[in-house]
C-alpha cells in the first residue's frame, strides 16, 4: 500500500511539474516573441521617421521651386511688357527715319530736276563779298551734314533698339525654358513625395500590425502565466492531499499492529494440561473488537500506465493520471469514462481530456488553454508522427478535425 501510494505521489508530482513547466516555457516563448515584436516596432518607427524626414525635405524643395517659378513668371511678364514698349518705339523711329529719308531723297531729286543746284550757284554768285560766299557755302554744307548725321543717328538708334528687342526676347525665351524645366522638376518631386507618403503609410500600418501582434502575445503570455500558476497550485494541493492520506494510513497501520500483539500474547511457561478429559462448561468466545477505521483518504490516481508507450492514450494518461487504464482506444474514451462515472460534455475546459471519435481508433489529448469552443490548445502524443508529449498545433478548432469531439472532465 505504501509503495503504491509513494509511486502515485511521485508520478503525480512529475506530471503536474511537467504541466507547470510547460506553461512556464510557453510564457518564456511569449517573452521572446514580444521582444522580437518590440524590435520590429522600433525598426518600423525608425524607417517611418526617416521617410517623414525625406518627405519634409522634398516638400521644402517643392516650395522653393514654386517660389522661384513665381518670380520667373513675374520677371518674364515684365520682360514681355518692356519688349512690347520697345517694339512700339522701334515702329515710331522707323517711321520717322523713313519720312526723313524720303525728304532727303526728294531734295536730291529736286536739285537734279528743277535747277536747285543753279540756285545754290546763284546764291554764291550773288554774294556781295568773298566772306559772304564762304558763309553761304558753309551754311549749305552744315544743312547737308545735319541731315546726314541725323540719318546715321536714326540708323544707329534703330540698330540699338533691334538688339535690345532681340536681347529681351532671348531673356523671355530663357525664362520660359526655365519655367518649363522647373515645372517638370516640380512634377517629379510631387510624384516622389506621393510615393514617400505611401511608403510612410505602409510603415505606419506595419507598425500598427506589429503593435497589435505584440498585444496578442502579451495576452497569450498572461494566459500562460495564469495557467502555470493554476497548475502549480493544483500540484501543491494534490501533493498535500496525498501526504495527508499517507499519514492517515500509517497511523491506522500502527494501531492495527498494536491491537494484534495485545490480543495474541501468551505466557512463557504455561501450566501443563491435565490429560484427563474434563467436561467444562462451554463458554462463548468474546469477539475481539475491530480497530477503529481511519477516514477514507482521497482516491489517488491509478498507478502505472498500461497503454502502449508513444500512443495518444499513453500520453493522455501521463498528463491526466486520473484517467482509467482500460478505456480502450482514443475514440472509446468518452463512453468508457461516462460508464466509469466521469462527467462528459461538449464544452472545452483546461485540464479536461478531449476525445475524438472518427469511427476508427480516434484520438485523445489534454486541454491546456481555451479561448472558445472553436479555439483551444492541447498537449498530446502521437500527433503527426510525434511520439513524445508536446503542443504541436497551437490554437486550433477542435470541431474541425479527427471526428466528433467529447470532453471528459476530471
Amino acid at each position: 500500500m505504501k509503495k503504491r501510494l509513494i509511486s502515485a505521489v511521485l508520478l503525480s508530482t512529475v506530471i503536474l511539474s511537467t504541466v507547470s513547466a510547460t506553461f512556464t516555457v510557453s510564457a518564456d516563448d511569449a517573452d521572446d516573441k514580444i521582444a522580437a515584436q518590440d524590435a520590429k516596432i522600433a525598426s518600423t518607427k525608425s524607417a517611418e521617421a526617416s521617410a517623414q524626414a525625406e518627405v519634409s525635405t522634398i516638400q521644402s524643395q517643392v516650395d522653393s521651386l514654386k517660389s522661384k517659378q513665381d518670380k520667373l513668371k513675374n520677371d518674364t511678364a515684365d520682360l514681355l511688357k518692356e519688349s512690347q514698349k520697345l517694339q512700339v518705339k522701334i515702329l515710331s523711329l522707323t517711321k520717322e527715319i523713313a519720312e526723313r529719308d524720303e525728304s532727303l531723297k526728294a531734295q536730291a531729286r529736286s536739285a537734279q530736276t528743277d535747277g536747285a543746284a543753279t540756285s545754290y550757284v546763284d546764291a554764291v554768285v550773288s554774294s556781295k563779298s568773298l566772306s559772304d560766299v564762304v558763309t553761304r557755302i558753309s551754311a549749305m554744307r552744315t544743312i547737308v551734314k545735319a541731315n546726314d548725321d541725323m540719318l546715321k543717328q536714326q540708323e544707329a538708334a534703330k540698330k540699338e533698339l533691334d538688339e535690345s528687342v532681340k536681347s529681351n526676347q532671348a531673356k523671355v525665351d530663357e525664362g520660359y525654358k526655365l519655367i518649363d524645366e522647373m515645372d517638370a522638376q516640380a512634377k517629379t518631386l510631387d510624384t516622389r513625395q506621393a510615393e514617400l507618403k505611401v511608403a510612410q503609410l505602409n510603415l505606419s500600418a506595419e507598425r500598427a500590425s506589429a503593435e497589435g501582434e505584440k498585444q496578442s502575445l502579451l495576452d497569450q503570455k498572461a494566459a500562460a502565466q495564469q495557467q502555470a500558476a493554476q497548475a502549480a497550485a493544483a500540484e501543491k494541493a494534490y501533493n498535500d492531499q496525498v501526504k495527508a492520506a499517507a499519514t492517515t494510513n500509517a497511523t491506522a497501520s500502527t494501531s492495527t499492529n498494536t491491537n494484534t500483539n495485545t490480543n495474541n500474547g501468551g505466557s512463557v511457561n504455561p501450566t501443563p494440561v491435565n490429560p484427563t478429559p474434563v467436561n467444562p462448561t462451554p463458554v462463548d468466545p468474546q469477539p475481539i473488537p475491530d480497530p477503529p477505521k481511519p477516514p477514507t483518504p482521497p482516491t489517488p490516481p491509478s498507478p502505472g500506465n498500461t497503454y502502449p508507450v508513444g500512443q495518444c492514450t499513453w500520453g493522455a494518461k501521463i498528463l491526466a493520471p486520473w484517467a482509467g487504464n482500460n478505456w480502450g482506444n482514443g475514440g472509446q474514451w468518452a463512453a468508457s469514462a461516462a460508464a466509469a462515472g466521469f462527467s462528459t460534455g461538449s464544452q472545452p475546459r483546461v485540464g479536461a481530456i478531449a476525445s475524438w471519435n472518427d469511427g476508427g481508433y480516434g484520438h485523445v489529448a489534454v486541454v491546456t488553454a481555451v479561448q472558445s469552443a472553436t479555439s483551444i490548445q492541447v498537449s498530446e502524443c502521437n500527433y503527426a508522427g510525434n511520439q513524445s508529449i508536446g503542443n504541436y498545433r497551437g490554437w486550433f478548432n477542435p470541431t474541425n478535425c479527427q471526428g466528433t469531439v467529447t470532453y471528459i472532465y476530471p
